[in-house]
């Protein structure tokens, strides 16, 4: 099956913004899957009313593509299992989002698995490419768009990402079934350069916009960008979210999206600059800005493994641990900011995930 074109449903979720987490990996003791918590996942996110799940990305840890982990097509097929259970269940509307990494033959692979797997969009890095020129980089995406929709991903550099210029964004932008980008330079220059270029692509109404900056989601999902293009003014804004920092307090990203376009903030900065301050600090803690991001990915496992979710923090790289003062720094932000996590929605619903 070759999955090259969304839906008009589909569509218009991803143009109306929507919630989407990247997806955890859920290890065991032995550091192999846990299938019964990795569905578990799947099912709290979909119950606390997310529009997609966005499986096999950095949080999901690129390390289940290694020959002697063999975890990338388990994983999709678990999450897409999930995903159909409810969406037979309900009427909604979820996107099956895969991530796709590699050079050229890699990420046509893993496009191809992914399309098999009725998965709608891919989201595309390409930090395996450093030394790539913009015309490399851009012959890969549209090898990679001929195999199914694509997703852009500007990844920040401290996680391995690579600088993309506004050159290349321009270009990528024209790529006809890129259908969305991701921004996650943790940049303001750069995420603008980002908007800058779709607009003047000319496709700034076929491209949805997600932020994946968790160091400034709520002021990005609040912005009106005002560009001038060939004499016109354009608007645009960022619509959702494809973010790590969601894998957490999911029920309480939903409400946070919902308040955003029920006009909760609109009038009231004071009351919006002091929300995105405590979403900033709290992903600080998860993501162990401290340390450069070094235990971004075990700061969320450590707040699963609380509230029941995960069994341990364990990653598949065994040098994976909470740094120094970062189980502290998670403390404190519980303490601080009560009315973010979604703790009482996980207990009463964890039991049955979990069978």
């Amino acid at each position: 099956m070759n999955n090259n074109i969304l839906t008009t449903k589909e569509k218009q979720l991803l143009h109306e913004g929507t919630v989407i987490p990247a997806h955890p990996l859920a290890l065991n003791e032995h550091r192999k899957m846990d299938e019964k918590r990795q569905r578990a996942l799947s099912r709290y996110y979909l119950d606390a009313g997310v529009g997609g799940l966005a499986v096999g990305v950095h949080t999901t840890q690129f390390e289940i593509r290694k020959p002697d982990v063999n975890l990338f097509k388990p994983v999709l097929e678990l999450a897409k299992e999930e995903m159909d259970s409810y969406t037979s269940k309900s009427d909604r509307t979820i996107l099956r989002i895969a991530g796709v990494i590699g050079n050229t033959n890699q990420a046509l692979k893993e496009a191809q698995m992914a399309a098999d797997l009725g998965y709608q969009a891919v989201l595309l890095s390409l930090a395996a490419l450093p030394e790539a020129t913009n015309k490399e980089l851009l012959d890969h995406c549209r090898e990679v768009s001929k195999v199914m929709p694509l997703i852009g991903f500007y990844m920040q550099t401290a996680v391995g990402g690579r600088y993309l210029d506004f050159d290349f964004w321009l270009e990528f932008a024209q790529i006809e079934n890129v259908v969305a980008i991701k921004m996650a330079p943790f940049n303001r220059y750069q995420t603008f350069d980002v908007v800058r270029a779709v607009v003047e692509s000319g496709r700034a109404d076929q491209i949805a916009l997600y932020t994946g900056n968790d160091d400034n989601i709520l002021v990005d999902l609040m912005t009106e960008f005002q560009i001038q293009s060939n004499g016109q003014l354009i608007k645009k804004r960022i619509v959702g979210g494809l973010l790590g920092h969601w894998s957490v307090w999911a029920k309480a990203a939903v409400t946070l999206l919902e308040d955003i376009k029920s006009g909760t903030y609109a009038n009231d900065s004071a009351k919006l600059l002091t929300m995105a301050a405590k979403i900033t600090d709290s992903n600080a803690a998860f993501f162990d800005a401290a340390n450069n991001f070094s235990g971004c990915i075990v700061g969320l496992h450590e707040v699963l493994r609380r509230q029941g979710l995960l069994k341990g923090t364990w990653t598949l790289n065994e040098k994976d641990c909470l740094t120094p003062g970062q189980k502290a720094e998670i403390d404190r932000v519980y303490k601080s900011y009560p009315e973010l996590n979604d703790d009482l929605f996980i207990a009463e619903n964890v039991e049955g995930w979990l069978k």
